[in-house]
């Protein structure tokens, strides 16, 4: 199974477009949003063309192919205009080596660890910054980054894991690391 995945639209119109055409692309069989899919939040700018109904209406196109988690600017009323369910705190992805807890990052995250075993994989969202690090026992902390709003000057951004190969993305598709898990 191939997975794109992503964090972070915001509500930004432009970046989701982009980011679906990368999906296609991709020819990926799920798109896995790690949350804050429609409002851009208190500490956010407003990301380029803010445009939450069409977001919406973007990803409800591909309700079928969607796995989400639930972030910290994501709500109930956003669950009102989305068809797909939106309001976990995290899903299970097994690989073929390894078990991947994915969260959007504001509660689960290294400071504050879900119950991971060694060599489980923690991966989240949240701050905008894409991440490979090792950690505990054969752990590892990954994030696609940011899909509309990256920080700390990295691109606009997305992860595609396919067998035990995961590849961190610039939107237009160019590989800027890859890992083994």
């Amino acid at each position: 199974m191939k997975y794109m995945i992503a964090s972070d639209i915001h509500g930004s119109a432009y970046y989701c477009r982009q980011m679906l055409a990368a999906f296609n692309q991709e020819q990926a069989d799920r798109l896995l949003l790690l949350g804050d899919l429609l409002y851009h939040g208190p500490r956010n700018p407003l990301p380029v063309e803010y445009n939450t109904k069409a977001v919406a209406d973007m990803l409800n196109e591909q309700k079928q192919k969607i796995l989400c988690v639930r972030g910290n600017c994501d709500t109930e009323v956003d669950q009102m205009v989305l068809k797909f369910p939106i309001m976990a705190d995290y899903c299970i992805v097994i690989t073929e080596k390894r078990l991947i807890y994915a969260t959007h990052g504001h509660h689960f995250n290294t400071s504050s660890l879900p119950p991971l075993q060694p060599g489980d994989v923690l991966l989240h969202g949240h701050t905008h910054v894409p991440a490979w690090e090792s950690f505990g026992s054969d752990n590892l902390y990954l994030n696609p980054g940011s899909v509309s709003i990256p920080k700390e000057d990295t691109p606009h951004s997305y992860m595609i894991l396919e067998g035990t190969e995961i590849l961190w993305k610039r939107l237009d598709g160019t590989v800027y690391h890859s890992l083994t898990l």
